[in-house]
């Protein structure tokens, strides 16, 4: 996925291997906050940072003054680190070049360039590539945030159950940093046990395990109506749970998915889950949701859900409430399917 990742490059650095440039880009920040934390505070000694470390801010960074404190040399320690976060806010930044091309060998320059890339074309670029250590990052993609979320997990020495990470995920989204956040906090609060619940999402992120989207999705799949109605109840005297905007979307990404199943040769479970990327465990839901709605109702929904979307933004809409939005659309899936 990178050019290099974070976690080979505090690897190294764990094991004393440093280069001179640290270029840390892209879409994903928190690839790179990992990488620039650790070298704010684990590289050096306190006692080494107070005379070698640092930290400069994009928008208020001067280039020359940058390129002074990365020619110093180190006092009382073998080497300095040098960070300039928040680059792309940096009006000069390839001012920088001419360093980059000859740095100094007792220095770590880490640089974050976040939410943007170099021009890959530009002379910058290649000499980045050719002089500094560079770490590209990219959104994780929907279907990888659920493995990712296991892993985090497993590196506590904990469980989870497969409810349970959906739940987690669903309502958090493609956030890495606060999946991290809301793990850490579960995992601080299990007092000894060793696999994360639904009740434990309910209790410390506050997502309700029987009213949630996910819950909906459900409910829609299996075409159980009063079920459905109770939930969005529940959206209606709790709006912060699931605003519109969260559910419309969710529901669409998954018949959009199911509207995929009619064109595979084979619809068995494992079939549908490698066609469609996702976790073989939520297989079944696309299988039945196959079933319970033919391609022409799958089609129909997909058209629902558009309109009920520009509705739920005022478009040849006069204004009716979010709930009555989603009752009248529920109605409309799945009985006039």
């Amino acid at each position: 996925m990178f050019s290099m990742s974070a976690e080979k490059i505090i690897s190294e650095w764990k094991k004393g291997q440093f280069k001179p440039v640290y270029w840390l880009e892209g879409d994903e920040p928190y690839f790179i906050d990992q990488v620039v934390n650790y070298a704010e505070h684990h590289i050096m000694s306190e006692s080494e940072k107070g005379f070698n470390l640092t930290i400069f801010y994009g928008r208020d960074a001067d280039w020359t003054a940058i390129v002074n404190a990365c020619r110093r040399y180190p006092m009382f320690a073998e080497r300095q680190v040098v960070l300039l976060k928040e680059a792309q806010q940096m009006r000069d930044v390839e001012k920088l070049e001419a360093y980059i091309d000859n740095p100094q060998q007792s220095t770590i320059f880490v640089v974050s360039y976040k939410e943007k890339k170099v021009d890959a074309r530009t002379k910058f670029a290649k000499l980045l590539k050719q002089k500094g250590e560079t770490l590209t990052t990219k959104k994780m993609y929907d279907n990888q945030l659920p493995d990712w979320v296991g892993q985090m997990v497993q590196k506590h020495q904990l469980a989870i159950t497969q409810r349970a990470l959906l739940l987690l995920v669903d309502h958090i989204g493609n956030d890495l940093s606060r999946l991290q956040n809301e793990v850490e906090k579960i995992a601080v609060n299990l007092n000894g046990r060793k696999e994360i619940t639904e009740e434990d999402i309910e209790t410390f992120v506050g997502i309700s395990k029987e009213f949630n989207v996910f819950e909906l999705q459900d409910a829609v799949v299996k075409k159980d109506l009063p079920k459905a109605i109770r939930i969005v109840k529940y959206f209606e005297a709790n709006p912060k749970a699931a605003p519109i905007q969260m559910i419309l979307p969710a529901l669409y990404n998954f018949f959009s998915k199911v509207f995929m199943v009619f064109a595979l040769p084979s619809k068995d479970e494992r079939s549908i889950a490698s066609a469609l990327g996702i976790n073989p465990f939520f297989a079944k839901d696309y299988a039945l949701a196959a079933r319970n709605y033919d391609f022409r109702s799958t089609e129909r929904v997909l058209l629902l859900l558009h309109k009920y979307n520009l509705r739920s933004i005022g478009i040849d809409d006069a204004g009716t409430e979010d709930a009555d939005l989603l009752k009248e659309l529920l109605v409309k899936m799945m009985l006039n399917n």
